[in-house]
Formats: C-alpha cells, structure tokens, sequence
C-alpha cells in the first residue's frame, strides 16, 4: 500500500473534526447562527475591480505554521497584521483556520476580519457542508474548494450551497484536468496553486501554463511561491493581476511592509 500523501492526511483528518464537532453544534444550528450573518463583504466583486483595471489583487494571508515549513511565525497576533495588510493596500484577507496541520484557528478568523474593513476567506481544506456553513457563522465571506480535494459531484454540490447561504468561492486548481473540471462547474474566481498539494514543490510556471487555458473573463489568483517583487513583475508581464500570498509576508518583520516592498513598482 503507498503511503498517503500530505493532502489526503488532511481530508482524512476535516471527517474526524466534523464528526467531532457536530456532536458540539449541529448543521442546522450553524446555519441558523449563518442566517444571522448580515455583514456581508464583497470578496469577489473587491478583487474584480483591481483586476480588471490592471491593477494588482492581493489576498493577503495570515498563517502560523505549515505542514512541509512547520512553525513560519512565532510573534502570531492576527489583529496587528490584518491591521498591517490594510493599511498596506491588501485587497482582501486570507485566515488560515485549520488547526492540526497549519496551527489555525477559527477565533484567528474572527479576530482578523473585526480588526479591519477588508473581506476575507476562510483558508481551509472544505470537504462538507458542515464547514461552509460554519465559515458563514464565522463571518468569513468566501470560502475555499480545492478540486484536489473533492470528486467534481462533490465541488459541484458545495459550490450550489455556498450560493445558496451567500458565501463566496475560490477555486482552486493546479492542473490542467482540475482546471477544466473548475470551468466546467462555472467558477468565476480561479486560483491556479504553484504548489502540488500532494508532493508540496512549487512552480510558477503552473500559473503561466494554466492561464493560457483559461478563457477570458475569469478571474485569476496566482497562489504558492510568489517571493520577490521580480515574481511579481513576471506575473503580471504574463497578466495575472490577483496574488494570494502568505509565507513571504509572514516571514518578515513586518508584514505589511513587505507587501508593499513586493507591489511598489505596481501601483
């Protein structure tokens, strides 16, 4: 038998939390908490705008550890760096709230989004309705599919139910048959992943092969690997606008000032 890779390690993990954490809060009481949610940002439409006038997207993430980098930041305080990210020109947040693998947490989540103005993604690895639901009660205001992770019947019914409780979706995808199974689910906002989720080596001719398959009129987030203001002259010389970034930022002192030490030529 071949040894389970990093990403089936963590979907085999998000069944065990559900189980566990709907014998804590059932479905139907989460979507009665989501129901309340009124605070609605616009994820989607925030990113579209930069994009489509040719001006950088950055989402820009808040991340403690990884499972191939293991701890990224010690001094961890999701307010003050949601605080940097905005004042930085960041477009939106990314929170990552797994626990197990990347030392996140739901309450990173809410402390981030109340610090500030910006919409934010709930960064987790979405197997169920149970976790949409839950990022809805959250407050998040987009949630995260990878097709890796999900047969396309199963993308496609948590696609249908986050529309349905009026929740953003980024797909993610990083090749050529995930991409085409993302389009043909009718995804706007696509995020092409340099890293292989399942070896966790990194490319960015991933995004420069993907966005060349990609019709016109979809929104593109380059994820993984983008290191140097020189990452983010290519990317866009190859018209990717949306970045999702997260290490780069998180590694330097303070993270607001590398965001715009990577995007000053670009604004």
């Amino acid at each position: 038998m071949s040894k389970a890779t990093i990403l089936e390690d963590i979907i085999a993990q998000k069944y065990r939390e559900i189980v566990q954490d709907s014998q804590r809060t059932s479905l139907v009481e989460l979507e009665r908490a989501a129901a309340k949610i009124s605070d609605k940002r616009e994820f989607i439409g925030s990113l579209r705008t930069r994009i489509v006038a040719h001006k950088p997207a950055v989402i820009a993430e808040i991340k403690k550890a990884s499972p191939s980098k293991g701890l990224i930041r010690e001094d961890f305080d999701p307010v003050t760096i949601a605080r940097q990210y905005e004042a930085a020109g960041a477009t939106c947040l990314s929170v990552l709230t797994d626990r197990e693998f990347f030392q996140g947490g739901n309450e990173y989540l809410q402390q981030a989004r109340s610090a500030c103005t910006l919409p934010v993604i709930r960064k987790d690895f979405m197997v169920d309705r149970y976790q949409i639901a839950e990022a809805k009660a959250l407050g998040a205001d987009c949630v995260l599919l990878i097709v890796a992770a999900l047969t396309p019947e199963k993308l496609r019914e948590l696609a249908s139910y986050a529309q349905s409780i009026n929740i953003d979706v980024l797909v993610e995808v990083h090749d050529e048959i995930e991409l085409e199974i993302a389009l043909a689910t009718g995804f706007d906002l696509i995020g092409i992943n340099n890293r292989n989720l399942h070896t966790f080596e990194t490319s960015l001719e991933t995004t420069y092969r993907l966005a060349e398959l990609t019709p016109h009129g979809k929104l593109l987030v380059t994820e993984s690997g983008i290191n140097t203001a020189e990452d983010v002259t290519q990317m866009i010389a190859h018209g990717i606008y949306g970045f999702l970034i997260g290490e780069t930022f998180m590694r330097a002192p303070q993270p607001g000032d590398k965001l715009r030490e990577l995007f000053a030529a670009h604004e």
